[in-house]
């Protein structure tokens, strides 16, 4: 998969790590619930998507933001050209 040349260092290791399966997902569940027990998971999930959902909300201001600068330079070109 990756080729190793002399100098070039290894790959980064979140490439080596591949897609999740159930079993890995089901693991890291249960180490979750291990960790912050039961009482405090529904905390943990909800702090989770909230991040998930302030990170969705940025990106999407940001693509509009850049989208929004691109059509303000076609149209100061269009009005030059």
């Amino acid at each position: 998969m990756f080729t190793i040349l002399p100098g070039a260092g290894a790959p980064p290791a979140f490439l080596l790590i591949g897609p999740l399966g159930w079993s890995e997902l089901l693991i890291i569940l249960v180490i979750v619930l291990i960790f912050f027990g039961p009482k405090r998971l529904p905390e943990v999930a909800e702090a989770i998507g909230k991040s998930l959902q302030k990170f969705k909300k940025a990106s999407r201001d940001a693509k509009a933001e850049i989208e929004s600068e691109k059509r303000d330079l076609r149209e100061g070109d269009d009005k030059q050209g």
